[in-house]
């Protein structure tokens, strides 16, 4: 599995108390700042599994490098829990009904400054000292609230919430997928680079073109065609990719050959409370000291194991792989590395390596005019061995590059994907004009545009009426692009553009109403489609012919006419064809027998 544990050098989430999600990689030997929180050694949470909750403890307590404790399920859900336990005895009737009080009400509630009274200085004060770890803080300052019994238990509760989200110096460690990378880069990244690309957007996408994995191994199954080959266009820094890899189960990385980490230091989180989560259960070899000092301390970063450094290609899945036409020299997927993928560097043990293919316009469009696509010159085995090693090399990596695109240039332009996927600033006409003829029949085409003109233009190019009128002229002047049909309107069927946006609302008695502090920007829409193959040839449409109309051949004595028979079932007609054959082949004798009559032989 790829999230059992949390692995070096892996990218996490970490939910801090205020709900905001902090994005951090996990260095080994490293100290990670979570601001105002705190901050604790990386080494604390390697190996330990994802979900647990864990609080920073205070100076003072902190034993033998244990600057973490894991906050037991309990502890996390006390308020739910009392407050079931109030509601379940208040239900419960007893012998005397308890009186019922005044409800309370924040009618004559006024906030005002002066009802805390601790100062700023005090607070903060309070907060460098031993009591500054969380919940002794907040309930100093809630003592020191004049006003807090008059508020309704919708205030307090509220008003708890909010003090516990500020002080409290706790988080829970999170894998990364994609979901929550998109929430992430929506409220503390510029959103505008993945194209405004939302969850639900994402979702739709994924499931109008059909990505799935292939399920089937190529070993196992050699006669079985390639399948689940998706081409895809993304100007989103490759959040499209990493969302349909995803889908396809070739996104995370589950296999860490050469991932290495030494060191000389022993420590252990603390788990009181727990005993789900018993350090005995989770054992836990990388710790630090209290004094943060590392000594003799090695850290291996992944590398190629030298035995299969040249056993897998780069670009060589066939089937279960993902094809992205670009514009520039490179392909923009700077967003992948929040999974453990470098396009510049990549491992071989990451399924990325094999399973994402990548090519540009100029490659698939004209490829010779490519330079990489050209053949090198060969050159001689003999002189080849009496060439030095650096340019041995350089020779058999030339022949090996060019042998890689040739191979990913050849196969795209082939055709005979099972999806389009495109989501681009690029007009998608110009796009769908040379990527729509690659599809194999039945493959869906689905474009994702922050704005709906494109899409409604693109709609109409593909519309009914327009694919009636192109089939109606003459074959001779069926020219595309032309001015009228910039694309064929026969290959794509029932074009569609939708939208869906998922609103957060605030659900109280009285106080139901969007929250006002949703972010706003493009809705984005969806275009999406049918790849179908037009028919060869002329096609006729015939009815029904009509049933018991029986024409009798012309005879001497009798006209043409035409004889109404009622239908007949085969089983009736075989019925009374057999009892006609039988009449005529059996006879009755003319007299009957007589008793001891001879009877010749």
């Amino acid at each position: 599995m790829a999230f059992c544990s949390i692995e070096p050098f892996q990218y996490v989430a970490l939910r801090l108390p205020s709900d905001q999600i902090r994005v951090e990689q996990i260095l080994p030997n490293t100290l990670i700042n979570l601001g105002k929180y705190g901050s604790f050694h990386s080494n604390q949470i390697i190996g330990r599994p994802y979900h647990l909750t864990f609080e920073i403890v205070d100076r003072s307590e902190a034993k033998d490098g244990r600057e973490l404790r894991i906050v037991p399920a309990a502890e996390l859900h006390a308020l739910a829990l009392v407050e079931q336990a109030e509601t379940e005895d208040v239900s419960t009737p007893g012998d005397e009904t308890p009186a019922q009080g005044t409800p309370k009400s924040n009618v004559n509630t006024h906030d005002d400054p002066t009802n805390q009274k601790l100062t700023m200085a005090e607070i903060e004060a309070l907060k460098q000292s031993d009591m500054g770890s969380g919940k002794e803080l907040i309930e100093k300052i809630m003592q020191s609230h004049s006003t807090l019994d008059q508020k309704t238990a919708f205030s307090l509760a509220k008003y708890t919430l909010r003090k516990h989200k500020k002080y409290l110096k706790r988080f829970c460690v999170l894998p990364l997928d994609v979901s929550r990378m998109v929430d992430w880069m929506m409220a503390d990244r510029d959103f505008a680079r993945v194209m405004e690309m939302r969850n639900e957007a994402i979702g739709l996408v994924g499931c109008w073109a059909n990505v799935h994995a292939s399920g089937q191994e190529e070993q196992f199954f050699p006669e079985v065609p390639p399948a689940s080959r998706y081409l895809m266009v993304d100007d989103s820094g490759g959040l499209l990719v990493a969302a349909m890899a995803e889908r396809m189960g070739i996104l995370h990385q589950t296999n860490y050959e050469g991932v290495e980490v030494t060191t000389d230091t022993d420590g252990d989180v603390d788990g009181d409370g727990d005993d789900n989560h018993h350090p005995a259960e989770h054992p836990h070899p990388h710790q630090q000291p209290e004094s943060h000092k590392q000594t003799q301390t090695q850290t291996t970063l992944p590398h190629k194991p030298r035995r299969q450094q040249y056993r897998l290609d780069a670009m060589s899945a066939t089937s279960n792989h993902i094809t992205v036409v670009h514009a520039n020299q490179q392909p923009n997927l700077a967003l992948l590395r929040y999974f453990n993928f470098d396009f510049n560097n990549p491992t071989s043990s990451h399924p990325l390596y094999t399973n994402l293919k990548t090519l540009s316009w100029l490659q698939l469009i004209d490829p010779d005019s490519d330079t990489t696509y050209q053949e090198p010159e060969v050159v001689p085995a003999e002189e080849l061995a009496k060439a030095k090693s650096n340019k041995r090399s350089a020779y058999y990596r030339k022949r090996r590059r060019w042998q890689r695109v040739k191979k990913v240039i050849d196969e795209t332009r082939e055709g005979g994907f099972n999806g389009l996927v495109v989501a681009s600033h690029t007009d998608p006409t110009s796009i769908l004009r040379h990527l729509v003829p690659l599809l194999g029949g039945g493959a869906q085409v689905v474009v994702y545009s922050p704005n709906v003109e494109p899409l409604v233009s693109l709609a109409d190019y593909y519309s009914t009426a327009r694919r009636t009128a192109y089939l109606g002229l003459p074959e001779d002047e069926r020219q595309v692009p032309s001015e009228d049909f910039p694309v064929d309107p026969t290959l794509l069927l029932a074009p569609m553009v939708q939208t869906a946006r998922v609103r957060n609302w605030q659900v109280l008695p009285g106080r139901t109403h969007p929250l006002m502090t949703s972010r706003g920007g493009a809705e984005g829409y969806i275009f999406t489609a049918t790849r179908v193959l037009p028919a060869q040839g002329k096609v006729e449409a015939r009815g029904r012919p009509p049933r018991g109309k029986k024409v009798k051949p012309d005879t001497a004595d009798t006209p043409n006419s035409t004889v109404d028979d009622p239908p007949q079932s085969p089983l009736k007609k075989q019925k009374t064809e057999i009892g006609n054959n039988l009449d005529e082949t059996v006879q009755a004798p003319a007299e009957p027998l007589q008793p001891g009559a001879d009877v010749e032989t």
